[in-house]
């Protein structure tokens, strides 16, 4: 599918990086979620983040899995300076779009990339204060969901979701499990399992299969996700 252009009113173009002009001021209130990450990213190397998965085997599997077409639409919510994109360039995809709440993040993804990073799109905005400016086919969440708390917070992201993505769409939306960790980097998250997670995106989204994921973090800890894809109803 191709790209609709960017909306300029929208997105301000600065160091390569669209960066939503709202962001800063719909953060949520109690906690700055954007000074939080944006100091990680800063004093933390990739390979030291508990988050790393240097072959990306978990997200390519669900890329496999789905059957997600080389020319989808892809968005890769909180995807930060992760390996995914990567991957994903190397493969062949054509249209990727990496999402990051932290500008950090996404500028060591480009500067790792080099030319490469031309080949993806990168927004700086909170989840929850994303306009979207086009229609993903396949929108990839690995652990930002389980961030938002609140009810609000998390009709927000629904709402925003399904405004962001075509019709018959699909999602993979990754969580920690009720084995997994109730914290991630300091930060209380919202646990779930499969039934939780399908009915809380029942209304937009059908499901289509669950499964359990052992991660190995840098520090040899395991944590439990679970992944449910999804498609659009």
């Amino acid at each position: 599918m191709p790209r609709k252009p960017m909306n300029f009113a929208v997105l301000i173009k600065t160091k390569n990086v669209f960066v939503l002009k709202k962001t800063a001021a719909i953060i949520m209130e109690q906690f700055d979620h954007k000074n939080h990450w944006e100091n990680i990213y800063q004093n933390k190397a990739l390979e030291n983040l508990s988050w790393f998965e240097p072959n990306a085997e978990a997200a390519l599997k669900q890329f496999e899995d789905l059957k997600i077409s080389k020319q989808a639409n892809i968005i890769d919510i909180g995807g930060g300076d992760s390996l995914l994109v990567d991957h994903l360039i190397n493969l062949g995809f054509e249209h990727i779009t990496v999402l990051d709440i932290s500008e950090e993040a996404i500028i060591r993804a480009q500067k790792r990339l080099g030319h490469l990073a031309q080949k993806a799109t990168w927004i700086v905005s909170d989840i929850t204060a994303f306009k979207p400016t086009e229609s993903y086919d396949f929108w990839y969440d690995r652990a930002v969901f389980h961030f938002l708390t609140t009810q609000k917070e998390i009709n927000q992201y629904l709402e925003i979701m399904f405004e962001a993505t075509s019709a018959n769409a699909l999602a993979s939306i990754g969580t920690f499990s009720l084995n997994g960790p109730q914290k991630c980097s300091g930060i209380t998250i919202k646990q779930y399992d499969e039934k939780d997670l399908v009915q809380t995106f029942n209304t937009y989204f059908e499901r289509l299969f669950c499964t359990e994921i052992n991660h190995c973090t840098p520090s040899l800890a395991i944590q439990q996700f679970i992944f449910c894809s999804f498609k659009k109803r």
